[in-house]
């Protein structure tokens, strides 16, 4: 895990069961994770108890939970029911369950799991009103290209996560998020100005003639394309 991802990380120590719960309720979670959020919650029995009872749980980890809590651990038979009670329920339920645990939250669980929160997590908390919120789903290290164009495209998304985009160097590397960011009407004038001059010829053109975009950012398509014109 590198320093950057580490400096916004989650501090498991915070973090709620609820949290918890939803974060092993993903798919590719870092194999450290179980063994650095026992070592940071041996003293929290509502956290060893999720992590007992996970059956994702690896064995060496539930086992001391167990032996911390002086509790029984469920067994293979326990552990083989409830994974195959998982994978037996419906998508749709399995997102209003999500969507549900997430509508309770307080901000600072929202934050914690904003972190290092699924794709799925990750979409619900980006329409959040809270910016801290947000802002933490946008720092999250799991974020991918074509998740931020998505988002980039998303005329119901806040300008504050469109000018958060904008500044990524890295994302805006990307032609698709560049083009996907300045054709969103809903983005700041000035950010999209600045991404004028990396715009292709046929987008251009198309800039050119797309009323749903600023009266600035069509006039500076035209100028750029008269320039090109004369210099051709």
């Amino acid at each position: 895990m590198t320093e950057e991802v580490r400096q916004i990380g989650l501090d498991m120590s915070l973090m709620s069961a609820g949290v918890l719960e939803l974060l092993l309720d993903q798919e590719n979670l870092e194999p450290d994770f179980y063994t650095e959020c026992l070592a940071a919650n041996r003293h929290r029995p509502e956290i060893l108890q999720v992590l007992m009872s996970d059956f994702r749980t690896p064995f060496e980890v539930r086992a001391e939970a167990s032996g911390i809590l002086h509790l029984p651990a469920p067994d293979e038979k326990q552990l083989a029911l409830l994974r195959k009670k998982a994978e037996e329920r419906p998508t749709e339920e399995k997102k209003q369950t999500l969507l549900t645990k997430i509508a309770i939250m307080n901000v600072g669980e929202k934050i914690q799991l904003a972190m290092r929160g699924s794709r799925e997590v990750r979409n619900i908390l980006i329409k959040d009103t809270n910016k801290e919120v947000v802002k933490t789903v946008m720092q999250n290290p799991k974020m991918t290209e074509s998740e931020v164009e998505l988002i980039a495209m998303n005329r119901n998304i806040s300008e504050e996560v469109l000018r958060t985009i904008g500044s990524r160097r890295e994302w805006m590397k990307n032609y698709a998020v560049t083009l996907a960011l300045v054709t969103n009407p809903k983005t700041p004038v000035g950010v999209s100005l600045g991404q004028i001059p990396r715009i292709r010829k046929g987008d251009l053109v198309k800039f050119e003639k797309n009323r749903n975009l600023p009266e600035a950012v069509r006039a500076a398509a035209k100028g750029l394309l008269a320039k090109q014109k004369k210099q051709a």
